[in-house]
């Protein structure tokens, strides 16, 4: 199995929105390959907008509870979500080469 590539990837602590440098965010403006830093820092998260953009955390560094107050570490959070980040991006690529 390969290691998912986490890098440009960074968690709302909040609802745990992920924002993805390849990917992008359409609907609030920002292309696939928008860099983080790039994104005004006033800007709130789009499903919860609750923090601003500061409040973000790299995801590889980022640690949560699951639905029963579980601690879950950054490593087991990025395993789960490398699946989902690596559909996300191959839409992203399908939609560019539409």
């Amino acid at each position: 199995m390969s290691e998912t590539d986490l890098s440009g990837q960074y968690v709302c602590p909040n609802c745990e929105y992920v924002y993805d440098e390849a990917v992008g965010d359409p609907r609030e403006g920002w292309p696939a390959g928008t860099p983080f830093d790039e994104i005004d820092p006033d800007w709130t998260c789009p499903d919860c907008s609750v923090r601003e953009q500061v409040d973000f955390v790299p995801i590889e560094q980022f640690e949560g509870n699951d639905q029963d107050g579980n601690v879950i570490s950054a490593e087991t959070r990025a395993a789960a979500w490398g699946a989902k980040t690596r559909a996300a991006r191959a839409e992203a690529q399908r939609e560019e080469q539409q």
